[in-house]
């Protein structure tokens, strides 16, 4: 693959990853009991233990506004290292998941593919070089014709 390649498949991952985890964030605060039962664990807070529901919900919206914002102003380096430390976030939901003897395909097939694919996207931004600037000045030219 060329460096532009990877370029464009890591832009495109990061920007499905955070409108991906936006809309799992929103869909905890819309509607949290029905989004909780797509998690895994076999049993949801009730009555007012349903406001940690909503706090999965702003947990998930905050990470994926810190990508989009940082994708968005061309801080790929920074995105990068932002999107290895966010692979623990559905590493620690997968072992909470196993944890609590909900269905290993849920944790491995959904919150441990998420944490590989977070992690690839995080590889490619932290390899990617920037091109090398071309000296200007007095005394250079160009050897182009």
């Amino acid at each position: 693959m060329t460096s532009t390649t990877v370029k464009h498949l890591a832009t495109a991952l990061a920007a499905l990853g955070a409108a991906f985890i936006l809309y799992i964030g929103l869909s905890y605060l819309i509607a949290p009991q029905a989004s909780a039962s797509q998690f895994g664990v076999p049993t949801w807070p009730r009555q007012d233990g349903t406001a940690f529901l909503a706090v999965k919900g702003v947990r998930d919206a905050a990470s994926g506004l810190v990508i989009l914002a940082l994708l968005l102003t061309g801080q790929r380096r920074a995105l990068g290292w932002a999107l290895a430390a966010l692979t623990f976030v559905p590493l620690g939901d997968m072992v909470i998941v196993l944890g609590s003897g909900g269905p290993a395909a849920t944790a491995y097939g959904v919150h441990g593919a998420t944490a590989a694919v977070v992690a690839f996207t995080a590889l490619l931004l932290l390899r990617e070089r920037t091109p090398a600037a071309t000296p200007t000045g007095p005394g250079i030219t160009s050897s182009a014709v």
